[in-house]
């Protein structure tokens, strides 16, 4: 122990080395964090607790990257405390959350499946499986055939053929979910559904016309109407003679099928690498008792360079493309207001539809 000084000497204290303090920092985390524990007797106290104190920001998360400022000759010592102490509260966690389960008891209705003659409650389709083959369905009978493709991806489909050039930010990991790579292709999980179009362009016969629903991909924090894995809904018609009238006749006619006579469709002037000219689609739906402007998605005539790639000849053949959020449309119809409801399997949530 030592003692320590103020600049003119006086007593201000007992100074304790950087490592003991760490150590001391450590042993008094443990403490509180085990005493936080215990006083957590909820699931949702302990989904809490987790977060707070080994959750990715939690404080365990902050101990271990203070680490980096210990001296190099402290650090081993430090690092193994932090790892047993990492240990400790998960195992504790572990134990707590198992404590806490059983004393829940059973979650639901208890049936006894030999008991003759008891009815069980039927089941129902999810509502995204319900909202996609509805939305299918009005594409259908406007002559628009089912197309799909796969969820892993390479980057000519996902970005190339799409005319998105390799400096495109879209191309940045950080936006992307990266899969390494395969026979020296790099694979990720596809961002959108119009890398369906590129394959489509590739194995069928002109004229074209087909839509394609499918998950997507993206690293977007989860909140109310952002997830990192949602679905949409593409849409791709080529011939001779497609026009920008000819997109929005078909967005239109969709919107009046699936929303009703009084729903409007509005296209604003946007950008997309894959369509030219483009446009955001907003569709008018009526929200809590007022009728409103939503955006469904993107939109525009297939730009000549998408079609060069898959040596389609531009100067003969145009064609129109859409793609559309079907979580989105899902949330606007049914009067949902947080999209991470239709992940959580809550069957109280998932009964209403």
């Amino acid at each position: 122990m030592c003692v320590a000084l103020a600049v003119d000497g006086t007593y201000v204290g007992e100074w304790i080395p950087y490592p003991l303090r760490m150590l001391a920092d450590l042993e008094q985390a443990q403490l509180e964090a085990q005493s936080a524990l215990a006083a957590s007797v909820t699931t949702d106290a302990l989904d809490a607790w987790k977060s707070a104190w080994i959750g990715g920001n939690g404080r365990l998360k902050s101990m271990m990257m203070a680490l980096k400022d210990v001296p190099k000759d402290l650090k081993p010592a430090a690092g193994k405390r932090l790892n047993e102490l990492k240990a400790a509260l998960e195992a504790a966690y572990e134990e707590r959350r198992t404590a806490v389960d059983a004393s829940a008891g059973p979650r639901g209705p208890i049936v006894d499946v030999t008991e003759p003659g008891v009815p069980l409650a039927e089941g129902c389709r999810h509502v995204l499986s319900r909202t996609i083959d509805e939305i299918t369905e009005v594409f259908g009978r406007m002559g628009f055939t089912l197309a799909e493709g796969p969820e892993v991806e390479d980057e000519w489909h996902n970005f190339t053929a799409l005319n998105i050039p390799e400096s495109h930010p879209a191309r940045d990991a950080i936006d992307n979910f990266y899969m390494g790579e395969q026979g020296g292709v790099k694979r990720l999980l596809r961002t959108q559904t119009s890398t369906v179009q590129i394959r489509a362009m590739e194995t069928q016969s002109l004229p074209i016309k087909v839509v394609a629903t499918g998950r997507v991909y993206r690293p977007d924090t989860h909140d109310a109407t952002h997830y990192s894995m949602f679905h949409q809904i593409e849409g791709l018609y080529l011939d001779r003679g497609v026009t920008m009238s000819d997109l929005k006749t078909t967005l239109v006619q969709f919107a009046h099928a699936y929303f009703g006579a009084e729903a409007e469709v509005r296209m604003r002037p946007s950008f997309f690498p894959f369509t030219e000219p483009s446009a955001e689609v907003d569709m008018k739906m009526r929200i809590k008792g007022e009728w409103k402007w939503v955006e469904l998605g993107g939109c525009g005539m297939v730009d000549p360079n998408v079609l060069r790639a898959v040596n389609i000849d531009p100067e003969v053949w145009t064609g129109f493309a859409f793609g559309l959020g079907i979580e989105r449309i899902a949330m606007r119809r049914y009067g949902i207001s947080d999209i991470r409801w239709l992940y959580e399997n809550d069957a109280r949530f998932l009964r209403q539809f």
